[in-house]
């Protein structure tokens, strides 16, 4: 089978009475490029090492009611990178479908696994001691991932297994979806990776 040939990337806006968001992302670049502003220090932190660490490139501008709370911008950044997914995978044909990582940070480790299946679910199982790491409530991190696997219509499963620094268990779940994510991104075939011949809802 030859392998998938179209590029795979995508770029999107949304903008509303609370946000304005652009994202653009590249799932097989040459060379990677990452760029991120959200006005929101360890979110971009975040979204900086996910970019990083899955291999992609990733452009994020966004502005949001801060002064209202973090919220929205995140939200809206999730649901943004998310229809950009869904767009640079199309119909998943050729993907290795599935990945699973553990990655450690000192005390704190997380096992994030995925699936590019084409229904969209989040399982969240992460405790933070912290209610803010930075400028980010921690509590917003589940909204993120439930965003960008609504509208990537992707499962993910996360799974803070330990820690104590709200710090490092946040940067291992980024970094464990990264490289899960990586995985399951990887062009291994033609053919849409299911038994029904579709991932279609």
């Amino acid at each position: 089978m030859a392998p998938v040939s179209a590029p795979r990337r995508a770029a999107r806006e949304r903008a509303t009475r609370e946000t304005r968001v652009a994202v653009s992302l590249d799932l097989d670049p040459v060379q990677p490029a990452v760029a991120i502003s959200t006005g929101i220090g360890f979110f971009v932190h975040m979204l900086d090492s996910f970019a990083r660490h899955s291999g992609i490139s990733l452009s994020v501008e966004a502005e949001g009611d801060l002064h209202v709370d973090p919220h929205h911008t995140m939200e809206d950044v999730g649901l943004t990178i998310g229809d950009c997914l869904a767009e640079a995978f199309g119909d998943f044909a050729g993907v290795r479908r599935f990945g699973a990582a553990h990655i450690p940070l000192d005390e704190a480790l997380s096992r994030v696994v995925v699936d590019l299946c084409g229904r969209p679910f989040l399982a969240w199982r992460v405790a933070f001691p912290a209610s803010r790491v930075g400028e980010a409530p921690t509590e917003l991190f589940e909204d993120f991932f439930r965003a960008l696997t609504d509208r990537a219509r992707i499962t993910v499963h996360v799974d803070g297994l330990t820690g104590r620094n709200s710090h490092h268990i946040a940067e291992t779940v980024f970094k464990a979806f990264a490289r899960a994510f990586a995985e399951a991104k990887t062009v291994v075939g033609a053919e849409v990776p299911s038994t029904k011949g579709t991932l279609s809802v």
